[in-house]
């Protein structure tokens, strides 16, 4: 076999491996989407017939619609908090050397590498401590540890690849330390904050077993979701699947475009500041 034809197969191959990664990703995914039209209560092959009975069901359901409200304030208020945090993390790291550096971006970095059970527990112990556990609230500040780290490791990135000259140049021009965030820093991180905005929201969209812990009465949709479980088999299960994940993944595929597409319009935003300072 020629090197040409060997390059060819090992090309097909590695292409029929990453369709076979997705196709047992997402087939759960997808079964959960086809069953959700599924007329019969529990899912079957071939299906008893389509129907839209579920998502009606789902539609007036005011529990269903109380969960989405508690997930929908949370989520954007824990995006903000998280995106802020994680900013001013990602660029203290970014500008300042200090003692015990590293192990700040360690201890920074470290809420999701805790297991969620372990770190539900402990959220729920502090904030029963300190009479806050129980409430919306409680979900927002539990999610803000939990997705902080996530808006610290994309705008550190981004900040990875900026020139440390920039922000000294317009310092040189005049501008304030604030003055130059506004007009250098933050412009070439923007499209990084923003990722940072979808990616901590989608990952509180989806968390479910810390806010378990600590919602009390203050059910998120996940939560939500365990409540259709006990006892019973819920076709309204799929439905809610089904709008998680594209909720989910439309957050995530919108951060990843700002991350792949933007990069090269914000440098070229920062670059002229300083004659402007």
């Amino acid at each position: 076999m020629s090197d040409f034809n060997r390059s060819r197969l090992i090309d097909w191959a590695l292409r029929l491996y990453i369709l076979l990664a997705f196709a047992f990703i997402f087939a759960p995914i997808a079964a959960s989407f086809v069953f959700s039209f599924n007329v019969d209560r529990f899912p079957s092959l071939p299906l008893g017939g389509f129907s839209t009975i579920w998502y009606e069901a789902v539609a007036n359901d005011p529990l269903v619609w109380e969960g989405l409200r508690n997930t929908l304030i949370a989520g954007v208020i824990v995006s903000v908090l998280a995106t802020a945090i994680g900013f001013g993390a990602a660029y203290t790291d970014f500008r300042y050397k200090f003692f015990g550096k590293t192990f700040y971006v360690a201890l920074a970095l470290l809420p999701p590498t805790i297991p969620v059970v372990i770190l539900g527990l402990a959220m729920l112990a502090f904030l029963s401590n300190v009479n806050l556990s129980g409430a919306i609230y409680s979900v927002i500040i539990a999610h803000v540890v939990m997705c902080a780290p996530f808006a610290m490791a994309i705008v550190r990135l981004r900040l990875s690849q900026m020139d440390p000259s920039l922000e000294a140049a317009a310092w040189n021009l005049g501008a304030s330390e604030w003055m130059a965030m506004r007009h250098v820093v933050v412009p070439f991180c923007r499209p990084a904050i923003f990722a940072a905005l979808f990616i901590t929201m989608a990952v509180s969209f989806d968390e479910f077993a810390v806010a378990w812990f600590v919602s009390g009465l203050n059910e998120t949709l996940p939560v939500k979701v365990l409540g259709f479980l006990q006892g019973q088999v819920s076709p309204r299960i799929n439905v809610i699947g089904t709008f998680v994940f594209l909720a989910s993944m439309t957050l995530v595929i919108l951060a990843q475009i700002l991350l792949m597409k933007r990069g090269g319009a914000s440098t070229k935003t920062a670059e002229p500041v300083g004659d402007g300072l």
